[in-house]
């Protein structure tokens, strides 16, 4: 039987659902921390678990997998535990890419890129004290502002990409108060960089700002007595 373009069987458009829901909840569980790295996944439980067939769970996984966000295991897959190396080597390629796309924001910026950087920072600024579970949020919000204020939609998407590798499988230095006050002051000067349409200036403020965050984490897989050479999560 044939079907109009872009018609798609009623069994097939099933499928595709289910992938799609299914990944859409165990990337969310993931990412929320419900599941937590180390957590075994195993596609006959899923598959009553969600009452669905293996098809579906295989291709979420195989998604999730892609993503980083799960790794193979003896029983299976496993939410993946990120090792003190596997944290080192994204804060490398994240360094890059944030720097370059300052770089971008500022030769390419619109009023309204700056007017959204500028609210970003302002509403980080405001931010409650106690409210630690907020800083990643808004720290996130302020870095997509930046992406997005270089118009390069492949650099924003790699930039994704790199995010979402670590969502859900670490915790962020930004807890830590000395931390989020410096990056204040840190994305205060990377926005008057970009204000300025200084470029170069922007490339540096922002590779400061990488580094310090990658820094900070060592300093805190040197001080602590769970490192080993099995590794460790990302603290």
């Amino acid at each position: 039987m044939r079907y109009a373009q872009g018609e798609v069987p009623v069994s097939e458009k099933s499928t595709v659902a289910e992938d799609a829901t299914l990944y859409d909840r165990l990337h969310a569980q993931i990412v929320d921390g419900q599941l937590a790295p180390g957590s075994v996944l195993v596609e006959g439980t899923l598959a009553r678990e969600y009452g669905v067939s293996r098809t579906p769970v295989r291709e979420a996984l195989s998604r999730l997998g892609h993503e980083g966000l799960i790794e193979r295991h003896e029983r299976g897959m496993r939410v993946r535990v990120l090792r003190p190396e596997d944290v080192l080597e994204i804060y490398e390629v994240r360094i890059a890419l944030e720097a370059a796309a300052a770089h971008a924001a500022a030769l390419r910026r619109t009023d309204l890129d700056l007017a959204r950087l500028r609210r970003s920072v302002g509403e980080m600024q405001a931010l409650d004290d106690e409210d630690t579970d907020g800083r990643p949020r808004l720290a996130h919000a302020f870095h997509f502002g930046i992406w997005a204020a270089s118009h390069n939609q492949t650099l924003l998407e790699t930039l994704e990409g790199v995010h979402r590798r670590v969502l859900g499988l670490a915790s962020t230095t930004l807890h830590y108060p000395e931390r989020w006050r410096v990056f204040l002051a840190e994305s205060v000067e990377l926005v008057e960089a970009v204000e300025a349409r200084d470029a170069d200036r922007a490339r540096e403020a922002s590779q400061r700002q990488m580094t310090n965050a990658r820094d900070f984490r060592v300093q805190l897989y040197s001080s602590s007595t769970a490192l080993d050479d099995g590794g460790l999560p990302f603290l």
